[in-house]
């Protein structure tokens, strides 16, 4: 395997690269989607009412990585709809915006996930929609690019996420000072690394900019809005919509008619995140990638990164805040092993750490995968209003919401479970 290009002819800023002492096994991604996921109803009462009747209203509870997903697709397939989201705590103000914002399809073992190569491309559509609705890094003019880390001009060509094999050597080559304890590194080229709130923030632009230019359409009528409710139950949406869809992560357990009947397992992850002190000359190098490892480190400029994250299993925590004790210790359990791959990070100064609860699936023999798919017969159908979910994003969140959202929102416009795949659905199963 050839050593890495030199900086300069890298992509320009903040692509991780996997540090690991773990099997360098890869598999191909299936290059056939399925059938369904493509297609969607355009009759009535799939969306396609084209000019006729009144918009379709839908309802999505949660605004992270998958409530709008779903918000975008559902927007961006039915020509009369109105999209109403609801979220207590705003755009990205769960899990999702806490979360380490590395991008990338491959399990800690460097084995591409199960259709890891559609996730991926998914989740970069989306990704490019964002950006297009608010422009590229740094439009917000601090000048310190701190809205999404990446560069249009090479967003356009990222299809797949490939991988080289390096050495010691080769690895230091682009972290200085980075150990490889057993001489091996996987290093990915195009994989990313984004601020997970701005992007959704960003997100949502781009659905309020979808419903603006559906006013220069005779045919099109779109609304999307955004309410900063507290959800208690269901039924308090159930007269207004003809389709709810919840995407609250772990909270959606804690609906009374959802309690109980959803096989996801709360966890709950701490991120701590480190700066260097204003006397430190030396810095972490803007064409340097971030490193995962038994910690991850998310660069975010030169003099700033996050790492995580821990694994707090069953915790019922769900405030983003975390105390001194809490930070301590997620600092005694992290600093440990960053400072394996990465000496210099003891150099570092501790900043605040965030917290947020993340909703695990069950584990199956392709992997662990979102739960999606109609609650009607699991909380009972009222009115003409039909429930839908998509949960147990787990630790992938940002991987797996393109693809989620997209499958999920054809389904719900044309009232047809069977165009997502049986993979996502197995858990309704008796």
């Amino acid at each position: 395997m050839p050593p890495p290009p030199p900086p300069s002819s890298l992509p320009p800023r903040f692509l991780p690269s996997l540090v690991s002492c773990s099997m360098r096994a890869t598999t191909s991604a299936s290059t056939a989607a399925a059938a369904a996921a493509a297609a969607y109803m355009t009759s009535p009462a799939g969306g396609g009412n084209g000019g006729g009747g009144r918009p379709l209203r839908y309802a999505v509870l949660g605004a992270g990585f998958a409530g709008l997903s779903v918000a975008w697709h559902l927007l961006k397939h039915s020509p009369r709809v109105r999209v109403d989201i609801y979220d207590e705590n705003g755009i990205g103000g769960g899990a999702s915006g806490v979360s380490g914002g590395l991008l990338h399809p491959y399990s800690p073992k460097v084995k591409l996930l199960w259709r890891g190569g559609e996730f991926w491309k998914e989740s970069m559509d989306l990704l490019r929609s964002a950006e297009q609705a608010n422009g590229a890094a740094g439009s917000d003019g601090t000048g310190q690019e701190e809205n999404l880390i990446w560069r249009r001009q090479f967003l356009s060509c990222l299809q797949s996420c490939s991988l080289q094999v390096l050495d010691s050597d080769e690895a230091q080559c682009l972290v200085p000072g980075l150990r490889v304890p057993l001489n091996f590194a996987v290093y990915m080229p195009l994989a990313l690394n984004i601020n997970p709130k701005k992007y959704l923030q960003d997100l949502f632009f781009a659905c309020q900019n979808m419903s603006g230019e559906a006013l220069l359409s005779s045919s099109e009528q779109k609304e999307c809005r955004l309410y900063k409710e507290h959800i208690a139950d269901l039924q308090q949406f159930a007269g207004d919509y003809d389709s709810i869809i919840i995407c609250l992560g772990a909270k959606a357990s804690s609906l009374p008619e959802l309690t109980n009947k959803l096989p996801l397992r709360n966890c709950r992850g701490v991120i701590a995140e480190f700066q260097l002190p204003s006397d430190t000359v030396e810095t972490y190098g803007s064409q340097s990638p971030s490193i995962l490892s038994d910690a991850w480190l998310a660069f975010q400029g030169p003099r700033t990164v996050s790492i995580g994250s821990t694994w707090q299993w069953k915790s019922e925590n769900y405030s983003s805040a975390v105390s001194d004790d809490e930070a301590l210790t997620t600092m005694e359990e992290l600093l440990p092993k960053a400072s394996v791959v990465y000496p210099g990070i003891t150099k570092w100064k501790f900043v605040q750490a965030r917290a947020g609860i993340r909703a695990m699936p069950p584990v199956t023999s392709n992997g662990s995968f979102p739960l999606l798919g109609c609650l009607d017969n699991l909380i009972g159908k009222r009115s003409n209003c039909s429930f839908w979910l998509v949960g147990g994003l787990g630790a992938r969140g940002l991987l797996y919401h393109g693809l989620a959202g997209k499958l999920t929102a054809k389904a719900v416009i044309s009232c047809d479970e069977s165009l997502i795949p049986s993979e996502f659905t197995y858990w309704k199963e008796p």
